[in-house]
């Protein structure tokens, strides 16, 4: 694990335990449970990816990112609203929206403005350590979580993942390595990412992907993160059988994020 994934967990846990002490568990879970019109609310993750695709579309997940701990500030003219809605308008499937704050400027906001300005399902994008966070996420809105095999040991997995699904959430599982996507395939979520960053040296590779796929049974959906910067990219991807990306930098650096995602998947 890096220095920089370390730092980021630690905050993390910080942070839940200041939320707790703020609001505890029970309060929230509570209120998250018995908001019907927050269950009434949600919108298919996995649903609209497998609809995009069935259609001959790719299923693109456009990211809505200010800032990284290695780039700095990607975005800084940054309107979730206005993202989002110019994300919808050009074909994207999904939204995924930063809600850490320490690290990539994001913030819960951010989510609610995005996910209110269209109508598509939104991954809350966080480093999720504590099953408070899967109600938070619930609570703000997020209609999928993701969980980090690298953060995570496989029996906290298990448990956020069920609690997810019990609230009718999708789960994005995301890995990088062999090792890591075999204790994926032992969740039963069918969102698999294969994250193209090494977390450890942050260097990108395309290869990461296309040397996993043997591995992934039919059932599940690829989803490649990280590294889709051309639409020679996309087309490598593509002919390897994989229809389903998550997208940030190369949006976020755009003047208008929709108009490069049409470009960059046309």
């Amino acid at each position: 694990m890096s220095d920089i994934l370390n730092k980021i967990l630690a905050v993390k846990a910080d942070e839940v335990a200041k939320a707790k002490a703020h609001r505890s568990l029970a309060s929230l879970r509570g209120d998250v449970e018995n908001n019907h019109e927050l269950r009434a609310d949600l919108r298919g993750f996995e649903a609209s990816l497998r609809q995009h695709i069935a259609n001959g579309k790719p299923g693109i997940i456009a990211e809505v990112k200010k800032a990284s701990p290695s780039k700095g500030v990607i975005r800084a003219d940054f309107h979730p609203g206005e993202i989002a809605a110019s994300y919808e308008e050009h074909g994207a499937a999904c939204l995924s929206v930063l809600t850490d704050v320490q690290f990539f400027q994001g913030s819960n906001e951010y989510l609610q403005q995005a996910r209110a300005a269209c109508a598509i399902p939104v991954l809350r994008k966080d480093f999720m350590v504590d099953l408070y966070q899967i109600y938070e996420a619930r609570a703000m809105g997020a209609d999928c979580i993701l969980l980090i095999v690298a953060a995570l040991d496989h029996g906290l997995m298990a448990e956020m993942e069920a609690c997810a699904h019990e609230l009718g959430m999708g789960v994005l599982i995301e890995s990088h390595d062999g090792d890591e996507l075999a204790a994926a395939l032992k969740l039963k979520s069918a969102l698999i990412g294969i994250n193209n960053r090494n977390l450890r040296t942050f260097e990108t590779s395309l290869d990461t992907t296309i040397g996993l796929l043997p591995r992934v049974p039919q059932d599940r959906l690829i989803i490649t993160e990280s590294g889709i910067l051309t639409t020679g990219d996309v087309e490598r991807m593509r002919a390897a059988d994989v229809h389903s990306f998550l997208v940030g930098e190369a949006f976020m650096r755009a003047p208008d994020p929709g108009v490069e995602l049409a470009r960059l998947f046309n």
